[in-house]
């Protein structure tokens, strides 16, 4: 499997590091992690067999965790990157939340192949950030989508 040696979510504080798909200490989450990768960022995920849609193919809504949670880590990453930091440099990298997503499923997407998000992101406002991403099973484009990322409000990050 692909390996993420810095990733995003790995910087993120104790507090806000509970989400399903990213989180690093929801236990039964998903523990999606971006990293950078020469100009674009990538998160790898190997589906299993409780991700099936029908056997043999994986359930489209792991793919729209997938390109949600890489959108808000790409957001945090490249946001990081204009502020002059690199991901675990020790200084806490922006926490981003979804505005919108969008997702177009390409074709059936195999079960037991690795899956590569790329994202390529584009500052439209000093706090959202759009990420538009691939995910590829293999060599085939099985989805791509579009994220609205936005940076968490204060209220958002409070307990």
């Amino acid at each position: 499997m692909g390996e993420i040696v810095k990733a995003i979510q790995d910087t993120y504080a104790d507090e806000i590091s509970w989400c399903y798909g990213c989180g690093r200490l929801n236990k039964n989450g998903h523990h999606f992690r971006t990293g950078w990768d020469d100009e674009k960022t990538i998160t790898y995920f190997e589906p299993s067999e409780e991700h099936m849609a029908i056997p043999g193919f994986v359930y489209g809504g792991i793919l729209a965790s997938l390109i949600d949670c890489h959108g808000t880590g790409s957001a945090s990453i490249y946001l990081h990157h204009k502020n002059g930091h690199q991901i675990g440099d020790g200084t806490e990298p922006p926490r981003f939340v979804t505005a919108q997503l969008t997702v177009d499923y390409k074709k059936p997407t195999p079960q037991g192949i690795e899956l590569k998000a790329y994202g390529f992101g584009e500052e439209i406002h000093p706090k959202k950030w759009k990420i538009t991403t691939e995910v590829l099973a293999g060599e085939d484009v099985v989805a791509t989508g579009e994220v609205i990322a936005v940076i968490a409000p204060e209220t958002f990050l409070k307990k």
